[in-house]
């Protein structure tokens, strides 16, 4: 298929720019993806179409405030920094911007205590950067960082609680997964309560989920890599509703990119490993029964996997009935519930 294929229009005040309040009140548009009926509901009308014995796969990552400016020593120019992963020790890569201010040997503050040099240029552009700094890197990084929120967001984001998952827990993400921003402990105490299991996983997005399919031949894109994790206690209820005949429903493209990257070879049980998995139409999955997920950019590899499990025509049917009834789109949009 062609990168082509995955284009719609989309009006600029569709963006949501701010999350909605309460994280519960999003719009959830119901797609069925064998007869490809839709319905349009609120978020929390999603308990509707859970049943007992089915389980939830959420991914805890939490995101790093990794968005950085730092000052050059030598000349006082403002550099931003973006942290994607740790290296090792002391040092991360990162996207720097202007690249050209940003040369090995370079060094920068960003507060009194954490300054970084410049260690080395990376392929594609990307920084090797090693930080000093006095006390706890993180906690030093939660108050001098900011949240990396995606390019399509201009409004400020006033807390930045509101671009993590109310049941983060493993730091080292560069964006939030979405999906599971509509998701309140309330919320989620009244699905376990309705017979629902919960599980989670940890995945650690990268920034390169927001990177453009740029080949028109969509098998020639090459895919990020990005860390993962399943615990014995996550893979013991998977196995279990699959057992059972119950349905595995993934928050989440991370959360599905995860299972089906640890189904390769059956049963899942305890991992952890990267991932580069790119599933697009022609995928057979392994795991995932349902998928709860935002509405994704045109032509990005999270349109194709919704695709891929919902079917194309099916997929871009709901994008036309989304834009034509006025739903949020992308990080802080509304959302999709696909059985």
């Amino acid at each position: 298929m062609k990168k082509s294929d995955f284009y719609y229009d989309l009006p600029e005040e569709l963006i949501a720019q701010t999350p909605i309040e309460p994280r519960t009140s999003s719009r959830l548009l119901v797609l069925d993806k064998v007869t490809g009926n839709i319905e349009h509901k609120v978020f929390t009308d999603l308990l509707q179409y859970l049943n007992p014995g089915d389980c939830l796969i959420l991914n805890d990552t939490r995101v790093l405030p990794a968005r950085l400016f730092g000052t050059k020593i030598d000349t006082g120019a403002i550099v931003e920094f973006v942290l994607l992963k740790q290296i090792s020790g002391n040092r991360w890569e990162a996207i720097a911007g202007p690249g050209k201010k940003a040369k090995p040997g370079n060094k920068f503050k960003f507060s009194y205590e954490l300054s970084a040099e410049v260690i080395d240029v990376l392929d594609g552009g990307n920084r090797l950067i090693e930080f000093s700094y006095e006390g706890n890197f993180y906690e030093i990084l939660d108050r001098v960082g900011q949240m990396p929120l995606p390019p399509y967001i201009t409004e400020k984001l006033k807390d930045k609680e509101r671009y993590q998952t109310v049941y983060s827990k493993e730091l080292g993400s560069a964006a939030a997964p979405t999906a599971g921003l509509h998701f309140t402990k309330e919320f989620l105490k009244l699905i376990e309560a309705a017979g629902i299991k919960v599980g989670y996983v940890t995945l650690h997005v990268g920034l390169g989920t927001f990177r453009p399919v740029k080949v028109e031949e969509i098998t020639d894109h090459k895919m990020h890599s990005e860390f993962y994790h399943i615990p014995q206690v996550t893979a013991d209820i998977i196995n279990e509703t699959k057992k059972q005949g119950r349905r595995v429903i993934c928050v989440g493209t991370t959360s599905c990119r995860t299972l089906e990257s640890a189904a390769a070879n059956g049963e899942i049980s305890e991992c952890s490993d990267n991932t580069s998995i790119f599933i697009y139409p022609g995928y057979k999955f392994k795991c995932m029964d349902a998928l709860i997920t935002n509405f994704h950019l045109p032509e990005s590899t999270l349109i194709m996997l919704v695709s891929a499990f919902a079917g194309y025509d099916n997929t871009i049917n709901a994008y036309k009935q989304a834009v034509s009834k006025k739903y949020r789109f992308f990080s802080f949009g509304d959302a999709m519930f696909i059985s």
